[in-house]
């Protein structure tokens, strides 16, 4: 075999094995960029396997986006239990202080596409893969402490009016505010409020909190059991951009927050995040003016404490986006024991939404990718196997089935489980949430208007203005519509925003009050 280089005087002794080009097969590749064709300038030839596996592998090599959370970045590094919570909670990784868990945190948008600029005003995805000892566990949270919706169902239609319009292929103010001021979907409105405050335009992952949202149920080894809510609080502080800081960030530099997380951790200056739990008891549930299951509300601090927990770090970019982020896979259903879901419904919703959007977008054995792999642990279940991709040796002669000749062990039964821990009762029914409750829903919102932003200068109007920007853009039926929802959170506010819409609507040349 002849070697060949672009460098004339490059001594082809030195040129390592391991760096030969190959085709997908490992055949040694000659000339690359060179074709098989009839003369120096006849049609090419069909035989031309090498430029045949480029471009068939080029045609193929991105797997399909995520469909919300198409967005982000991550990095690897570490969690260690700084304070004993074994009295809660009897998993591995909390069994001793100052033990370290490696991980994995992506960072992400929720609505826009891949190409989509961090500056977004949206959500933003805060997902963690721990690699434990008894199983990958997945903590799949956001930067906000509630969501927009608390009826599953919900869902995909909440997403849709996010993305395009099917017509114009535009985003569109009308599908969002519409959506939203529904009046029975105007329990978003506590996310709403924080969306357009100033923490709906981050300036970097990592100055913001990350947040479980949902309630789980965590035990101890005595089968002693809680409801806990996770928060991730940022050490770097808050940080965030006006709305109009972010829209000039969006066009200097899209990426900013990507770049951001990147290089901090390229010059050792490492992200950290201090994590913490609030813990409720089912007696303290029942007596609740609200659902412990209700996505869209916050337990109150003064009711239930935060207790450490222990630290996040980051301290370790990806090799390779490709491999270790984008084919990342993240599913609130990869837990571990003594860690389990609440009967939240939008909870219990997205432990099948999850994994199954990634047998779709990666394929059935996504777990064998490497970043997906429960590396500190050891995955055996002969049951799953087979399918494409299958590349960890598929159990080899094992049977498919759980023979009777072999000693299996299921170690889960040794332990205490959660399951009688809650008995339910009634009948199958089309459950919606009560939409008469008076302004119940409304209180938190009201109270995040009123306690704290009007302790942060300029955080009431800066609300009032960012609706109103975006609103200005909607029809004018759905504008009164939004005027009106936020009325109920404070009249102030509704009234500010109908000033600002005014003005701006003024400015159009176009009255729409």
């Amino acid at each position: 075999m002849t070697t060949n280089s672009r460098n004339d005087n490059t001594n082809t002794a030195d040129i390592r094995n391991d760096r030969i080009v190959t085709n997908s097969l490992g055949n040694p590749i000659n000339e690359p960029y060179a074709t098989q064709r009839i003369g120096c300038f006849g049609p090419l030839l069909m035989q031309d396997a090498n430029l045949l596996d480029f471009l068939a592998h080029f045609n193929r090599e991105r797997i399909p986006e995520r469909n919300p959370h198409a967005h982000g970045s991550g990095a690897f590094g570490f969690f260690e239990v700084t304070d004993d919570i074994t009295d809660i909670c009897g998993s591995a990784m909390f069994d001793t202080i100052g033990k370290r868990t490696r991980c994995l945190t992506r960072f992400s948008t929720v609505g826009g596409e891949k190409g989509s600029a961090d500056t977004a005003r949206d959500p933003r995805g805060f997902a963690t893969k721990f690699y434990t000892e008894e199983g990958n566990l997945d903590w799949v949270y956001n930067n906000t402490p509630v969501f927009f919706i608390r009826d599953p169902s919900k869902f995909p239609a909440f997403i849709h009016t996010q993305k395009r319009n099917p017509q114009s292929n535009l985003k569109d103010p009308n599908m969002f505010w519409d959506f939203l001021t529904i009046p029975e979907n105007q329990v978003a409105i506590h996310q709403v409020c924080i969306l357009f405050s100033d923490r709906g335009t981050p300036t970097s992952y990592r100055k913001m909190n990350g947040y479980s949202g949902h309630t789980y149920k965590w035990s101890n080894k005595k089968g002693e059991w809680y409801y806990v809510q996770v928060h991730l609080i940022t050490d770097q502080g808050i940080k965030n951009f006006t709305n109009e800081e972010a829209i000039d960030m969006s066009g200097k530099n899209p990426d900013c927050c990507t770049q951001d997380l990147f290089n901090s951790i390229e010059h050792s200056d490492y992200p950290s995040w201090t994590v913490y739990i609030q813990t409720m008891t089912e007696d303290e549930a029942k007596r609740l003016s609200f659902s412990v299951f209700d996505l869209t509300k916050v337990w109150p601090h003064s009711q239930f404490p935060m207790r450490r927990v222990g630290k996040l770090v980051l301290n370790e970019n990806p090799k390779n986006y490709f491999a270790q982020i984008e084919q990342a896979a993240f599913a609130p259903s990869n837990t571990v024991p003594y860690q389990e879901a609440s009967a939240d419904p939008v909870l219990q919703s997205r432990l099948f939404a999850y994994a199954d959007a990634h047998r779709y977008r990666i394929g059935p054995n996504y777990n064998q990718v490497p970043v997906n792999c429960p590396f500190a642990s050891k995955f055996f279940n002969p049951m799953i196997r087979d399918g494409p991709m299958n590349v960890n040796g598929n159990f080899g002669s094992e049977p498919n089935y759980y023979g009777s000749n072999i000693n299996y062990q299921f170690i889960q039964q040794d332990k205490p489980i959660q399951q009688h821990q809650e008995v339910w009762h009634g009948p199958a029914v089309p459950f919606h949430w009560a939409t008469d409750a008076g302004d119940i829903d409304f209180k938190q919102a009201t109270d995040l208007y009123q306690k704290v932003l009007s302790k942060q200068s300029g955080a009431q109007e800066r609300l009032a203005h960012n609706v109103a920007v975006h609103v200005a853009n909607a029809s004018t039926d759905i504008q009164k519509k939004v005027v009106a929802m936020f009325t109920r959170v404070d009249p102030r506010l509704g009234q500010r925003i109908k000033e600002i819409c005014d003005e701006k609507c003024n400015e159009s040349k176009v009255s729409k009050f």
